[in-house]
């Protein structure tokens, strides 16, 4: 293989790395971007799941403190909003800030190995959704069925940063 050949694949292989950390990267900043828009049209979101999933329905069958879960927390949803309404201006607090989190991510799009600091921040952040779902889970009387879900929010949110600060890492030593 002559020197030219060489700096061919290599470029190949850089736009390759160059093109799934863009990949993993938006797909990051849109699943972090829905995952807290979904806080915003709560009631009619547990709605759904209630009528999916709640106690009265072929679901709860198979796992009945599922459906329970569901459908309390659906009765406090739904209570709260007649009752309270003021009380989601805390939700909408919550999109926002998944929004202004996932906006940080674009550094990372635009000139990854400058600011891979950004991908590790999201991996520290992943790491601490597991104990603060398992230590304030039981403070707030969540299932603990209900704690795992929460966690599998960090678990797969890691997945994609760490594949892309592998990348990044590479990147950096073709660039450096």
């Amino acid at each position: 293989m002559t020197a030219q050949e060489t700096t061919f694949t290599e470029t190949q292989n850089i736009e390759a790395i160059r093109k799934r950390v863009r990949y993993l990267i938006v797909f990051f900043i849109i699943a972090l971007a829905l995952s807290g828009l979904t806080a915003v049209p709560l009631k009619w979101g547990i709605t759904i799941l209630n009528s999916l999933f709640g106690s009265e329905t072929a679901f709860a069958g198979l796992w009945p403190a599922m459906g329970d879960w569901v459908t309390y927390v659906y009765k406090a949803i739904t209570t709260t909003a007649e009752q309270f309404p003021f009380m989601f201006y805390g939700t909408d607090w919550l999109a926002f800030g998944h929004i202004v989190i996932a906006i940080s991510f674009i550094g990372p799009l635009r000139d990854p190995v400058r600011n891979v600091w950004v991908i590790e921040y999201g991996l520290i952040a992943c790491v601490l959704v597991v104990p603060v779902a398992l230590i304030m889970g039981p403070i707030r009387d969540i299932p603990f069925f209900w704690q795992v879900i929460d966690c599998s929010f960090g678990v797969f949110g890691f997945i994609p940063l760490w594949l892309v600060r592998r990348d990044i890492l590479r990147l950096a030593k073709f660039e450096g």
